[in-house]
């Protein structure tokens, strides 16, 4: 993984925009939110639940996905600067063995309770099915904030527990997106 390319094309993609995935909702003109259960249901309770959240991802995703790979992206977090010395969670590290260290976000910079987050990447094949333990893991809110996306970054997908924020290259790719899957979306007036 050629991490100096990764973050020079971020720049070229996503100019000025954080790689915190959930502040990339504020690119309120190329993103969309889907639910990922009915009635905005958060949590799955039975197989079948996860089956929904499974197939909505699957969906989407393989809508988006034109390359024989994806990124994904997902976090560690410490109160320093620099990654820490145990890396990534048990479960990420589980989910993505391949991941390698990108770069550090700091996300809340109080004083005396500084936080950060920490992106490991690592380039996976696509396949549908491939990354269901990683979502299964979201939908369950043992992973937050990660991210897949194209390998050239031309959209950004942030699966969260509830649902996805997609955030694509133009805002009419976005509405076309939105149209095919309007029954996912959310009732509030926000998109949220």
């Amino acid at each position: 993984m050629d991490i100096a390319r990764l973050s020079q094309l971020w720049e070229q993609r996503w100019p000025g925009c954080s790689k915190v995935p959930y502040l990339l909702r504020g690119l309120t003109d190329r993103w969309v939110r889907f639910h990922t259960l009915p009635g905005s249901k958060r949590y799955p309770e039975t197989e079948a639940e996860y089956n929904i959240i499974l197939g909505r991802h699957h969906t989407v995703l393989t809508e988006l996905v034109t390359a024989p790979a994806v990124l994904v992206v997902t976090p560690a977090y410490s109160d320093q600067p620099t990654p820490p010395r145990q890396g990534r969670s048990a479960e990420a590290t589980a989910v993505q063995p391949g991941a390698t260290y990108w770069t550090s976000a700091c996300i809340d910079d109080e004083p005396d309770s500084t936080s950060w987050i920490h992106f490991y990447v690592s380039e996976t094949p696509w396949v549908a099915a491939g990354l269901d333990p990683l979502l299964r893991h979201v939908a369950d809110d043992i992973i937050a904030n990660v991210l897949i996306t194209d390998v050239d970054l031309q959209w950004l997908y942030h699966p969260y527990d509830g649902g996805m924020d997609v955030i694509l290259p133009t805002t009419a790719e976005r509405d076309s997106l939105r149209r095919r899957h309007s029954e996912w979306l959310s009732a509030h007036p926000t998109g949220l």
